[in-house]
């Protein structure tokens, strides 16, 4: 859901692990120094890589808490069950900061980029990620030997388009987590009536932008 022209987050972004601990606990995650410190390091880490392949469009290091770390741990209190992937990854977002904060559940993240799966790859190595399982392929093919619990997405596709992508993801039970800008009702507006839809309002701290979770069930 990054934006190629990210508002400048707001002066008070949490830039040292005891600010992005007290942010990140506004959302519901409860981090411990040992955690953000790592988060922090994951932003370091990208923004080496970024020089050489350009993985992200957000260098600014306070746009990048705000945009790729808060904005991904805003979704955390959302997800249901253990499998959880994410659709789309591109650096690892939210799939890695999710991760992290959630040991106890097991990510599979997706993209069809080289590059990018091998940042991943290699972020997850460096954090100790051991719940992290990473996949070079394009969602539609991927058939997974049981569905996923959640599904998440962020700025992958419009909705009609997603829920298409991800089906072999998905069971009766799935839940499908989008990350959206401003509220989308064409793209709700242009789902099959099959699926339920639940629009919920993101607050992210230190983001002055607009920003919703669209959660879709299969109806029952």
């Amino acid at each position: 859901m990054s934006s190629s022209h990210p508002t400048h987050a707001a002066a008070d972004a949490p830039s040292n692990p005891a600010a992005l601990i007290h942010a990140a606990a506004a959302l519901g995650v409860a981090l411990t120094e040992h955690d953000a410190a790592r988060l922090l390091r994951l932003l370091e880490e990208l923004a080496r890589w970024n020089r050489r392949f350009n993985l992200t469009a957000i260098t600014d290091r306070a746009d990048m808490v705000t945009h790729h770390l808060l904005d991904s741990l805003a979704v955390h209190r959302h997800l249901q069950g253990v499998r959880i992937a994410d659709v789309g990854t591109g650096a690892g977002f939210p799939g890695l900061p999710l991760a992290l904060a959630n040991p106890e559940r097991r990510f599979t993240l997706i993209d069809s980029s080289g590059k990018k799966i091998r940042f991943v790859s290699h972020a997850a190595h460096l954090l100790g990620l051991m719940n992290v399982d990473t996949l070079q392929a394009r969602v539609e093919a991927v058939r997974p030997e049981a569905p996923f619990d959640t599904v998440l997405a962020r700025a992958f596709a419009a909705l009609p388009a997603l829920v298409t992508a991800v089906a072999p993801l998905c069971g009766p039970r799935t839940h499908i987590l989008a990350l959206k800008g401003k509220w989308p009702k064409a793209e709700i507006d242009a789902l099959p009536p099959l699926w339920r839809v639940e629009s919920l309002p993101l607050t992210v701290p230190g983001l002055a932008e607009d920003r919703c979770l669209i959660v879709l069930s299969a109806q029952r």
